[in-house]
């Protein structure tokens, strides 16, 4: 059981992954968690939540934020119950629901079947499941989360830098727009709410 508050903390480039930490921490207050919101800059300190969750968006592979968020407080990380998020705007279908032991979860309205399942393009293998994984669990080595989620993210070309702007638009060829599935969100954290919030066993 986590008794003390759950803190949601997350990278962004516009925003709008904040507004998605938001709605994973509204969902947990629902199912029975206490809940800090706050962007990574802002955490100096793990001392006092009873579980972490840690958020950013896929561009370039997950925000360098949030890899360096995990790496640095890989230690206390360790001690509690932790669950990673990502918002991306390309994934690539391959019905990958674990990966070494995590629970992978996936927006099924964001991942996208390949053109040709026996010979993957370059854009498909990079935007695999296992492929943004690697260097997600990579950051904290020893650490395994509860669960790992992908999200549709927000994606507005305009709040890019020209190199991130490049790779989007060459490699990853998303398209602008909003591709946040709020249902999906909810109902991921809602499920870790309500594993965090009971009781411990007697």
């Amino acid at each position: 059981m986590v008794s003390r508050a759950v803190l949601v903390a997350y990278a962004t480039n516009s925003g709008s992954t904040g507004e998605v930490a938001k709605a994973i921490a509204e969902a947990l207050e629902q199912s029975g968690c206490r809940t800090e919101v706050r962007r990574l800059e802002e955490v100096t300190s793990l001392e006092g939540f009873g579980a972490v969750i840690v958020g950013g968006p896929m561009i370039l592979g997950w925000h360098r934020a949030a890899r360096r968020f995990v790496a640095r407080h890989r230690s206390a990380l360790r001690q509690v119950p932790v669950a990673y998020f990502c918002t991306a705007m390309s994934l690539t279908k391959s019905g990958q629901t674990a990966s070494g032991g995590v629970s992978v979860a996936v927006d099924p309205k964001l991942a996208k079947p390949s053109q040709d399942p026996s010979r993957l393009s370059f854009r498909e293998r990079y935007a695999l499941v296992e492929s943004y994984l690697k260097p997600i669990l990579g950051a904290g080595k020893d650490i395994r989360p509860a669960s790992v989620a992908f999200f549709g993210g927000k994606l507005d070309l305009m709040n890019l830098g020209l190199l991130a702007k490049l790779f989007v638009m060459l490699i990853v060829q998303a398209r602008p727009g909003d591709l946040r599935n709020w249902t999906f969100i909810r109902e991921w954290a809602t499920g870790l709410g309500s594993a965090w919030a009971k009781p411990a066993p007697a």
